[in-house]
């Protein structure tokens, strides 16, 4: 019995650009509705929570989370910058493409400013200067401070929002799934674009400590099966794109419920021609050695030189009449000496970039003779076309009887537009043998999908096959589950809940399953349910969220809660990450700074409040307090700037201070190598060390006389080097690199 045809073509769909759509008069009244974003890092998702019917209960755009800038055109127009469905295609652009996401979290502000500028504006948020409409922002699992302050201080500052609310994506879709029953229990399993996590949730509340995230989902999977069938088909390199293999991923990949047991049932050749996918990529139907007879080779010949004939005359044309107007104007001016009329004759001389009569009238000549030549090409090229050239040979074609000077500027113009006609570009008749085989020019441009439909989605079980060194999902789920209670352990996987858009293969949740009846006890129990709409389910538990907690306090994070907390701050609810607070060191009491005034050692006590800001005088303090906080520590500086200068009068020691933000976690630039920090005494000794790596903000300050002796210490304890010996192993050359590394090196005075 023969095999059913699996041939499948690829799509290769085009992204049609966001139209800019006009919200209904309910999204403002009787109050601006809440705007949902789903902020993930393969796509963006934005529509409005408004329990109005005529709002649409569904996310409005939807378009991927890339950005492309272009090098500008040649007429001198400027960079384009082109957002989501603009682009079309991502291949054409595919070396261009920047995406705001570094794995699953956002740390390019600059690109996710153009995809909030993107949404905004195709949603139509039409209030002047501002946007005044709430905003629900979905963030990664266990998001870093610094992301969430970076992403608050853009919208409260450049957008002026009225409130922002931050949840995980995968929890919204399980809150969206599980409404009924909430608060509820469970084992969430997200498997995106860029990260695979493992999220326990007990009596609706996210348990951040024990959740675990493995760096593999579809990006990594598309790539190595591009990897896969670029080494299988090494001819056709440069058709297995991404974009192609991201569509053979979502529409015919699967997942094995026994991966050694599948492998061994595509060995079968049978089940290979049974279940084997055949894409076929695009190709030209100009079959390779195709015999054509010679007369249509000449016809084709003859259609091919007739209408270079005609392009030539057309450029002959436009060339006589410019020609032609050249010779008019020199002709008026030649008559403007002959009238005696001196002095306009000399300013059109300067025009024309000549020197004198003489020069004019030789251009006249060169002119005249030219228009002349060109006359006579054009009427003989006007007989030439009439003629039917049968002249087999394409090396001298008789089409100038004049002169080889038409001939050649005939052969120029072949060489000149042969890419406009490479299709039709004639070839050397060769013999042609009795008999040819028969080749299907089709066939050679297919993929035969068989191992690799499941090769690619095992990734996540088994990262070792793309040589990771991270537990798969059945070890970092049984891992997991370990860190429980038994009782627990039964809680939670009665609810093993899968969502994300990595979770759509078919067989995943099989897969699950026969993972979880390996490792759970004899005789236990356990459900395993796949979310209703995996890819946009997090965006509808989003809006759930906000239309019930719409006139609520709790979730909200208002203009004042950033103002006076940071933009760290994070309000918890049903769907959102754990708070978890920077901790400084407690200000010293103002009764424990006066024996230290009055002490009369000149050196006042610095508390450990201070310890992230810039000593200097007052002409110098803004400016460099202004540096630091471009890092983000303004909300602290701006604040206790006034307080710290009345603390410090201007004729003591000169302390220039640069303290290490340890909890920048993304921000691998800046904190790569340990920041070091400037002391300058009252003695004028300068004295340098490396600043610590703890967790948390901590800075050494040390003042030291000049045979080198530590004269105090004011840095909190475990901050650092805090021995003269080991600063003396700081050598001359070190401490001029570490010069360069410096913030504020010198004082700044303010123009």
């Amino acid at each position: 019995m023969a095999a059913p045809s699996r041939v499948f073509a690829f799509r290769d769909a085009r992204w049609a650009p966001d139209p800019v759509l006009e919200p209904s008069a309910a999204v403002r009244s009787p109050q601006p509705a809440p705007l949902v974003i789903d902020n993930g890092s393969f796509q963006t998702r934005a529509g409005w929570a408004c329990p109005d019917p005529s709002v649409p209960a569904e996310p409005l755009l939807r378009f991927r989370s890339l950005a492309a800038r272009s090098r500008g055109a040649r007429g001198g127009a400027g960079a384009e910058t082109q957002v989501g469905n603009d682009l079309g295609s991502p291949e054409p652009l595919r070396w261009l493409l920047r995406s705001p996401f570094d794995r699953n979290v956002p740390v390019q502000l600059e690109l996710q400013e153009l995809l909030l500028d993107h949404v905004f504006q195709r949603l139509g948020v039409s209030s002047q200067g501002c946007v005044d409409h709430p905003i629900v922002l979905t963030e990664a699992v266990c998001n870093p401070l610094y992301s969430r302050q970076m992403m608050s201080e853009l919208l409260f500052e450049c957008y002026q929002v009225p409130k922002v609310s931050y949840g995980v994506d995968s929890l919204y879709s399980f809150y969206h799934n599980r409404r009924q029953n909430w608060p509820c229990s469970g084992l969430v399993i997200s498997s995106g674009y860029q990260c695979t996590h493992i999220l326990p949730v007990l009596e609706g509340r996210l348990d951040a400590k024990n959740c675990k995230r493995i760096n593999l989902g579809g990006c990594q999977a598309a790539v190595y099966l591009q990897r896969l069938l670029q080494l299988k088909y090494p001819g056709h390199f440069a058709a297995i794109t991404l974009s192609r293999m991201e569509e053979i991923l979502h529409e015919h990949s699967y997942i094995a419920q026994d991966y050694i047991e599948e492998l061994q049932k595509w060995r079968c050749p049978e089940y290979y021609e049974n279940n084997v996918h055949k894409m076929q990529l695009p190709f030209s139907n100009k079959l390779l050695g195709s015999t054509v007879a010679s007369e249509e080779k000449q016809e084709k010949r003859q259609q091919q030189l007739r209408r270079l004939q005609e392009l030539n005359a057309r450029r002959r044309e436009e060339k006589l009449q410019l020609d032609q107007e050249r010779l008019d104007r020199l002709l008026y001016v030649q008559e403007l000496l002959e009238d005696g009329q001196m002095d306009q004759f000399h300013k059109a001389l300067v025009e024309l970039n000549m020197d004198s009569a003489e020069e004019l009238q030789s251009y006249i000549n060169k002119l005249s003779l030219s228009v002349e030549q060109t006359k006579q090409k054009i009427l003989q090229s006007e007989v030439n076309i009439e003629v039917d050239v049968v002249d087999s040979k394409p090396e001298t074609p008789d089409l100038d009887p004049l002169g080889s000077e038409q001939s050649l500027e005939d052969v120029e113009s072949i060489n000149e537009f042969e890419p406009l006609f490479a299709e039709e570009q004639p070839e050397v008749e060769k013999p042609v043998a009795a008999v040819q085989p028969v080749f299907n020019l089709a066939e050679y441009h297919q993929l035969f999908l068989g191992t690799e439909r499941i090769r690619a989605p095992e990734i996540v079980f088994q990262p070792s096959l793309i040589g990771e060194d991270q537990a798969g999902i059945a070890e970092t789920m049984q891992y997991v589950l370990e860190r429980y209670s038994k009782e627990q352990q039964a809680i939670l996987v009665q609810n093993v809940f899968l969502t994300g858009g990595n979770t759509m293969y078919p067989g995943l949740k099989a897969r699950i399953q026969k993972e979880l009846l390996e490792m759970r006890p004899f005789q236990s129990s356990f459900q395993v349910g796949l979310a209703s709409n995996p890819v946009l389910d997090a965006w509808y538990g989003a809006r759930d969220w906000a239309v019930e907690y719409m006139t609520r306090e709790e979730g909200w994070i208002s203009r004042k809660d950033y103002e006076e907390k940071g933009g760290e701050y994070l309000k918890e609810h049903c769907a959102s990450n754990v708070y978890v607070p920077i901790r400084l060191p407690k200000q010293a009491p103002r009764a424990a700074e006066a024996p230290s005034r009055a002490s009369g050692t000149g050196t006042p006590a610095l508390p450990g409040v201070y310890s992230v800001l810039l000593r200097a005088p007052y002409a110098n303090a803004k400016n460099a307090l202004y540096k630091l906080g471009r890092l983000g520590t303004h909300c602290l500086v701006l604040s206790l700037m006034e307080t710290l200068l009345e603390k410090f009068p201007v004729g003591e020691a000169e302390i220039y201070i640069l303290a290490k933000l340890s909890n920048v976690f993304c921000a691998e630039s800046i904190i790569k190598d340990a920041w070091p920090v400037r002391i300058i005494s009252q003695q004028g000794s300068t004295a340098w060390a490396p600043s610590s790596s703890s967790s948390i903000l901590r800075l050494l300050v040390l003042l030291f006389s000049p045979d080198g002796q530590v004269l105090q210490d004011w840095g909190p304890s475990g901050a650092g080097l805090a021995t003269c010996s080991c600063l003396r192993r700081i050598s001359s050359s070190k401490k001029k690199n570490i010069n360069q590394c410096l913030l504020v090196t010198e004082p700044e005075v303010d123009k």
